[in-house]
């Protein structure tokens, strides 16, 4: 079946997406978010950054993970890094922008936890609710793409 082919296949049959499969696109994606979310408010939170520039720092460091997780799979699977960075951006940006208006808008709407220093509770209670909810309102996104054969749909080509 050609690249295409399995997209069509995809699109006219995962219409009744699982939310198992969903889950796991969305944690994919969650983890590389993580990764940068939590990098760049340490980085800002210690560097004594302004709020802003910690939160932008933040979600260019979650695009930037979230894209290189996708990557390094399809790179495994023998794409050339031009056509793997294609797939990673259509795999991800909406998941990955979803969740960073999710879990920056919880960080951001905590009172205190933007001033929190890292030794202090709020500052990781605040982060991990946020990233929690990110993965919760963002798993329907998933599902409704990857029916679509949007989103992490475009992945399972290459696995």
């Amino acid at each position: 079946m050609d690249h295409t082919a399995h997209h069509q296949h995809h699109a006219h049959h995962d219409s009744g997406t699982s939310w198992r499969t969903a889950a796991q696109a969305t944690l994919h994606c969650l983890t590389g978010c993580a990764i940068g979310e939590v990098l760049g408010m340490v980085i800002g939170t210690a560097a004594g950054l302004h709020n802003a520039t910690t939160v932008a720092l933040s979600i260019a460091l979650a695009f930037v993970f979230g894209y290189a997780l996708t990557m390094r799979g399809v790179l495994r699977a023998g794409l050339p890094l031009r056509r793997a960075l294609r797939v990673a951006l259509a795999a991800d940006t909406v998941s990955i922008a979803v969740m960073e208006v999710i879990d920056n808008t919880v960080v951001v709407g905590v009172p205190g936890a933007m001033d929190a220093g890292l030794g202090q509770f709020l500052f990781w209670a605040s982060l991990a609710l946020s990233l929690a909810l990110a993965f919760v309102l963002t798993t329907p996104v998933n599902r409704w793409m990857i029916g679509r054969g949007k989103g992490h749909a475009v992945v399972h080509a290459y696995h």
